[in-house]
């Protein structure tokens, strides 16, 4: 009972980031998904797009993808400035195709690294919702100045209106050659058209290149200025990012993120349930070059990387193994790790905190006796 495509351009001008995602492996853009995206119009400069779950097609496959991609966005969205798109693939399963691992991790990396810096370029998004509604009041102006030349001075008026409006998407091209303005800058042709009819044309005025000079020397140069004062207040600054949920703990070990899900088996057993396939991993830990007892993180992604899981995955399985914090896993983390790694590879979730019963039997606090 609602225009859900009136909502979401509500939400769009209020907010500091919109996300458009697309699965590689089944790209298509419905004629919803399509309206949706057109209710983004005059937002473009805060959207980014995904092309998720990459790993289900193959190198070659992924360009074409990619090159699809970008020529069916750019018959949606009018905008001369190429969109940001992030290649990966953000879900928790094991990566079909390991080939691109490294563009994946990069991508996600840049993806994070530009939610979490929305704060610092809060007052930068302030200046371009100026510049947005400087040059819309300048396109505004061609066309109400346009409308009001074209009028008769006597006779006729109701029907040359009539004629103005339903001519109103040549004039937009009109205007657009005569002056050279973007497409992008002008407002929805059927908006306007509504607008239009309850305005009486003979009362717009003509234009004033004065005021259009004006604002092209605010455009030009004032911006510019204000955009040098921003740049100095920022630096001075205390850097702020966006914090909790995904974002913690994205430094935690040698995989930059993680989250986490849930797992009981030997919950109820008095051995430890990983010793069952200690020996197995035991011989794997050796061949790692363990120093003091322990391996380094980097050695230790070498091995995990194997799994094909995705690093937000794997960052969790490092938070959990890594019991004492110290960046580095002894033969019973090491174990530990490779038994979350199973449980995640058959196909049940990762717990959100290590449950007592996996904690390695060197790591686990004593019983305290009270006298």
């Amino acid at each position: 009972g609602y225009d859900f495509c009136q909502v979401l351009q509500w939400f769009a001008e209020r907010v500091d980031r919109i996300i458009l995602l697309f699965d590689a492996h089944k790209l298509d853009i419905s004629d919803e998904f399509s309206e949706a995206i057109k209710s983004f119009r005059g937002q473009d400069d805060k959207i980014r797009v995904v092309l998720n779950k990459a790993d289900q097609v193959d190198t070659q496959q992924l360009m074409r993808v990619y090159g699809a991609l970008m020529w069916s966005l750019g018959k949606v969205i009018n905008t001369p400035e190429v969109l940001r798109v992030y290649i990966g693939s953000f879900w928790a399963h094991p990566l079909r195709n390991t080939d691109n691992r490294r563009l994946f991790e990069a991508e996600a990396q840049d993806l994070f690294k530009d939610i979490q810096s929305l704060p610092q370029k809060a007052a930068v998004r302030k200046l371009n919702d100026l510049i947005k509604r400087a040059r819309l009041a300048k396109v505004h102006a061609y066309i109400i100045s346009y409308l009001k030349k074209e009028m008769p001075s006597v006779f006729g008026k109701e029907n040359k209106k009539k004629e103005l409006i339903n001519r109103l998407p040549e004039i937009y091209i009109q205007l657009q050659r005569e002056y050279h303005i973007s497409a992008g800058d002008f407002p929805e042709v059927k908006k306007m058209q509504e607008l239009l009819e309850t305005c009486d044309f003979t009362k717009f005025h003509s234009l004033k290149p004065k005021l259009i000079e004006a604002v092209d020397n605010m455009l030009a140069n004032k911006i510019a200025s204000l955009m040098s004062l921003i740049t100095q207040e920022e630096s001075n600054m205390p850097t702020e990012i966006v914090q909790g949920g995904a974002f913690d703990g994205t430094m935690a070990g040698p995989f930059g993120h993680g989250y986490g899900e849930g797992a009981k088996e030997g919950a109820d057993e008095d051995e430890w349930v990983v010793a069952k396939d200690k020996p197995a991993y035991d011989e794997i830990f050796y061949t790692l070059s363990p120093i003091n007892g322990k391996i380094s993180g980097i050695s230790a992604k070498k091995e995990m990387v194997t799994s094909k899981l995705p690093n937000s995955v794997l960052g969790k399985i490092w938070k959990l193994s890594d019991c004492d914090g110290d960046g580095m896993l002894d033969d019973e983390e090491f174990a530990l790790a490779k038994h979350l790694i199973k449980i995640k590879l058959d196909g049940y979730e990762l717990p959100g905190t290590l449950p007592s019963h996996l904690v390695p039997p060197s790591h686990r606090k004593p019983f305290q006796t009270v006298e």
